[in-house]
């Protein structure tokens, strides 16, 4: 049964785990754990009309977004299996959903573009494999923008308002930790560092003591809130995925942590 749907569209940040190691079924990196969380969602959920994904994988020089009718695959990642490279996520796009995105980003005051040549990336296939694995709901990406400034991710999210209002299902794929050179070689207190910043941003996010002004102020201003040895383990564009979705939220829908320890 589902037992989170609202009469508005659901938001989602979630991690999309290392490349495409959730779909490869390989073991370790958290994929015991998040590999099952991807596949309850559309069990959660009622089934969207079109899904939006803003990808950490994906910067621009202003915001733009996927625009044609049938994307390609973009394999940006290497080193992995040759499986990795015949990944294939044949859902379509949705060029009038797109014109509508853009009207809206535009209207705010905000420098857009559509698209027609980009294709889907790891970002977006690997975690929609997991939840829609027929593929059959319409799929845009949105890009971040250049520059990475979280006041202009958030005004972005305000932008998107409307949209779940129309039954457009809004995805942050990223992760509240990302450093590579961490990740494969640990320092003893790596584990007790990204935990920090992870119940940090919890907190920031779901405090009800703390008001949305209060939010979107710790939201932009995370770095001055962390420690310098906390901050090197984020990913700017991995933090600004879920900035966007700050801004269009109302209540969390989900909530859970991924953490490995070593």
């Amino acid at each position: 049964m589902k037992n989170l749907t609202e009469s508005i569209a659901p938001i989602i940040y979630l991690p999309h785990g290392a490349g495409p190691l959730p779909l490869l079924g390989s073991k370790g990196y958290g994929n015991e754990r998040l590999v099952p969380f991807l596949k309850s969602i559309s069990e959660l959920i009622s089934e969207p009309s079109a899904i939006l994904i803003i990808s950490a994988h994906w910067e621009a020089p202003q915001a733009t977004l996927t625009s044609t009718n049938q994307p390609s695959i973009i394999y940006d990642y290497s080193g992995f299996p040759e499986e990795a490279y015949d990944l294939q996520y044949p859902a379509v796009g949705d060029p009038k959903l797109a014109q509508e995105i853009y009207n809206l980003i535009k209207n705010n005051g905000i420098a857009v573009k559509l698209d027609q040549q980009r294709g889907f990336d790891h970002g977006l296939y690997v975690p929609l494999k997991l939840i829609y694995p027929k593929a059959h709901i319409p799929c845009i990406q949105l890009s971040l923008i250049k520059g990475l400034k979280s006041t202009e991710h958030i005004a972005l999210g305000k932008a998107l308002t409307e949209l779940r209002k129309k039954n457009v299902l809004i995805i942050g794929s990223g992760m509240s930790f990302h450093n590579l050179n961490v990740f494969f070689r640990p320092e003893k207190d790596s584990y007790q560092k990204s935990n920090a910043f992870d119940q940090w941003l919890i907190d920031t996010c779901t405090n009800n003591s703390t008001s949305a002004l209060e939010k979107e102020q710790r939201l932009i201003g995370w770095k001055k809130h962390l420690m310098h040895n906390i901050v090197i383990l984020v990913k700017s564009t991995y933090y600004l995925c879920m900035c966007v979705l700050a801004r269009l939220a109302r209540i969390p829908l989900l909530q859970e942590s991924f953490i490995t320890k070593s």
